[in-house]
């Protein structure tokens, strides 16, 4: 896909995203992807622009983040014929876990997932709906490294670019299909 289309097929699925003012707090202009995962359509071309870039590219685990990146990930994951790991909050998943711990506007919060989730050396894409400050995808990223697979890759849906998460992921291949 060229570059003007790509472009194109991004703006017609920005344009489906709902703006909600105010959520979840005051001063905050909130993202609403569900207009665009009731929209069939517009959700499938959403997966296969975001799963494009890793085409060919040997991966072997998409990790999704809690919870939307749940959403994303698993088409993602079954267009790139491999298997889809959950990365959840602490305390959410049933077997022996690996943690990482960021920081949050005020106070800390920790991502896990399980010990046997990734193999040494695997390729590893995380997905997630927004590319915020990036504390999050960071904190994936020291996961994968913990277990000894590799981030090929970190795609995002929404990149919001005033918050400068990119630079939290500086050296690593990130991709966002719409940029605020």
């Amino acid at each position: 896909m060229s570059e003007n289309n790509l472009t194109e097929a991004a703006e017609n699925i920005k344009k489906i995203i709902r703006n909600v003012p105010d959520f979840p707090k005051k001063g905050i202009l909130f993202k609403d992807i569900t207009p665009l995962l009731a929209d069939h359509a517009a959700f499938r071309e959403t997966v296969r622009l975001m799963a494009e870039p890793y085409r060919g590219r040997g991966i072997t685990k998409v990790l999704g983040i809690e919870a939307r990146g749940f959403l994303l990930a698993a088409p993602i994951a079954l267009e790139l014929r491999a298997g889809l790991v959950p990365v959840r909050k602490k305390g959410k998943l049933p077997y022996t876990t690996v943690s990482a711990t960021y920081e949050l506007e005020y106070g800390q919060d920790t991502l896990q997932i399980h010990e046997d989730s990734l193999g040494k050396n695997e390729k590893v894409l995380i997905v997630d709906d927004v590319l915020a400050t990036g504390g999050t995808a960071s904190a994936v990223c020291e996961l994968v490294n913990k277990l000894g697979a590799q981030v090929a890759g970190i795609t995002m849906l929404i990149e919001l670019e005033f918050l400068k998460g990119r630079n939290k992921l500086a050296g690593r291949d990130v991709h966002s299909l719409i940029k605020y």
